[in-house]
Order: C-alpha cells, then structure tokens, then sequence
C-alpha cells in the first residue's frame, strides 16, 4: 500500500498507533487481516476523535492476491488515512452543519463521515468496498454519532439518487483512477441539484485538474476552502443559478 504523504504534524494526536483494550476486535468488522485493528487519534474541533483501522495494509493486500484473480477494484485503498480526507474533516468540524443532509463518497474508514454527523448532519457513507463501509459503521459507534451507510460503487448510483438533491456532498481524494471523472461529472449535478455543493479535496493530482476544468466549462462555481494540509487542496463546487437538477 502507498504510505501516507506527509503534511503538518498537528493534525495527529499522536501520529502513533493506539493498543487496542482486551474486547477486541468490536463486532461487525472483517475478519482475516482487516480484523487486526490499530486506532489513531485526531483533534476535531476541540474533541478527539478515534478511528479504528487496519493494523498493516501491506497484509490486506497480499491476502487479497493469494485469490485467483482478483478483481483491481477490490485493491484495499480504503484502508488507509489520506491526507485528503484528514483535510477535509478538519474542514467539515469547523463549520456548522445541523439539519443538513450530507452524502460522502467514497467513505473509506469514516473520518469525514464521522466529523460531518459530530457537527450535526445527517449522513450517508457510501463506498463500494464493504469492508470499508463497516469499518465507518464500526467508527462511528466508536465516537458516539448516528449516520447510515450502503455499499455503493459511483457508476451503480441508483439509491444515492433517490435521496437526491443532497445539502452537501464530500469527496476526499476520489480522482486517482482516470475512469472516475466522467462518471463524477455526470453524476455530481445529479446529486445535488440546484441549490447543493460539493466539497472535494485532493492531493492535486494531474487527474483532478481536468476534472475541474470540465466542471469550470459546465458553468460550476469554484472556490478554495482553506486546508490545513499543505499538499491538499478543497475545492468548494456549487452550480450556477438556474441550473436544478440532471447531468447537464
């Protein structure tokens, strides 16, 4: 697996690996490597919020390729913290979020998910792997917060749809695979219509620079939220007036 890229210091507390207690691992995770857990610590808007994660990422992939043929969408990038999705919940804990109906992409381990429903959303955490979608639920009871989640892969969006519009929709560092940016282009004015925005934080990847510019030449507005991640950029997205829903 890719190692975390580095960025300030102070967004960990501690950078280190916490022991889990003796009743573990908790219910409701994946069993074989996933279920040796590791736990890290982070400040969010004055609270600490603890993420339970895979304790060895490399252990997750070699597990998946002693299966014949493994499918490359299974590869276990949900497993790790990015430092796009660190960015983006420090964004999310900073601003109040009660009563808004909020929908994450591409959830992975549920730090964004679990900041956005401490500062008041109603969530839904979505991913295509399950294993992730478990470890967000297994997150989120572990900090004290209610949000829903569903396996869903962003090319299959049927029940995402029908909640549409969303207030919010975030996405951290969802633009690594060149296959996913017409299937976003198409699919984020769908989800939130005319009157919702899109939060989307990358490590500025090439990748994400086309993508921006399709959505700069579909009339989308683009403004910089402020990261606290040098190496991560957010980018808030809203349509422009007049525009409601559908992929146009």
């Amino acid at each position: 697996m890719p190692s975390r890229a580095p960025g300030r210091a102070d967004l960990y507390v501690p950078t280190m690996e916490h022991e889990p207690p003796a009743a573990w691992p908790p219910p409701g995770l994946p069993g074989g490597a996933a279920s040796d857990v590791a736990e890290e610590r982070f400040p969010l808007a004055g609270r600490e919020v603890r993420i339970l994660h895979p304790r060895d990422g490399d252990a997750l992939l070699d597990e998946l390729l002693t299966e014949d043929d493994p499918a490359e969408d299974r590869l276990p990038f949900w497993a790790e913290l990015w430092p796009s999705g660190i960015a983006l919940a420090h964004a999310v804990a900073e601003r109040p979020l009660g009563g808004r109906r909020v929908l994450e992409l591409g959830c992975g381990l549920g730090l964004v998910s679990v900041a956005a429903a401490l500062a008041g959303a109603s969530v839904l955490a979505v991913d295509r792997s399950p294993e992730a979608v478990a470890f967000t639920a297994a997150n989120a009871a572990r900090n004290g917060v209610e949000l829903r989640t569903t396996v869903c892969a962003f090319d299959r969006p049927g029940e995402l749809l029908a909640e549409a519009p969303w207030d919010l929709v975030l996405a951290a560092d969802v633009l690594y695979d060149r296959g996913n940016l017409p299937v976003l282009v198409a699919l984020l004015p769908q989800l939130v219509g005319g009157s919702g925005e899109v939060w989307l934080a990358d490590p500025e990847r090439r990748l994400a620079g086309a993508f921006l510019a399709e959505l700069d030449a579909a009339g989308w507005r683009r403004e910089r939220v402020r990261s606290r991640l040098d190496t991560v950029a957010i980018h808030r997205l809203r349509r422009p007036p007049g525009h409601g829903g559908g992929a146009g």
